[in-house]
């Protein structure tokens, strides 16, 4: 049986490279949750197949995608959290690639993805003005959706992988996984 306070946590990693710097905030972010006494998953887009969605529209009607790929169990999977984290490097001002594609196939459950506790990861080698419209178009996209964004975690002026090691971005990633829920 599920604890009073015990929460289903989804996180989606939406960068292409593993141990990088967004991949270590989320395992902060983890770590905390976890040991708030959360039930947590990582997803990394890196290793799904997701298509780009074909603007048909079929799920209007059907509530599906037409296309057969792994984002009909992502989006399974994030309909079911009590909590979203959606964390992305910033790639010319905005969210990598992969988070897009993904973002853009949440169509078929959107209006199933609300009333969830969100948070956002972004990375990237500028500082927050840099990465200030990942983030804004992240909480947006949250938003809009239903969600209550509770915390933008920034880990600024980092590069290569590693480098957010040490910075306040790592102890502020734990803190929001073990808040989850306050």
């Amino acid at each position: 049986m599920k604890e009073m306070n015990e929460m289903k946590v989804l996180v989606i990693n939406g960068s292409p490279r593993e141990k990088g710097n967004s991949d270590l905030l989320c395992d902060e972010f983890i770590r905390g949750a976890e040991e708030g006494g959360h039930q947590v998953e990582k997803i990394f887009l890196r290793s799904r197949e997701i298509h780009p969605c074909r603007a048909c529209y079929a799920c209007f009607r059907t509530g599906s995608c037409v296309q057969k790929d792994d984002m009909a169990e992502i989006l399974d999977k994030a309909e079911a959290a009590d909590v979203l984290l959606l964390a992305s490097p910033t790639y010319f001002l905005t969210m990598s690639g992969q988070m897009k594609v993904m973002i853009d196939r949440l169509l078929p459950k959107w209006q199933g993805l609300g009333g969830k506790e969100a948070y956002v990861i972004v990375t990237g080698h500028d500082g927050k003005g840099g990465l200030k419209r990942n983030a804004d178009d992240l909480v947006m996209i949250l938003e809009n959706l239903g969600n209550r964004v509770r915390q933008v975690i920034w880990g600024e002026r980092v590069w290569q992988k590693g480098e957010v090691i040490g910075t306040k971005a790592m102890e502020e990633a734990y803190l929001a996984g073990k808040r989850i829920g306050e």
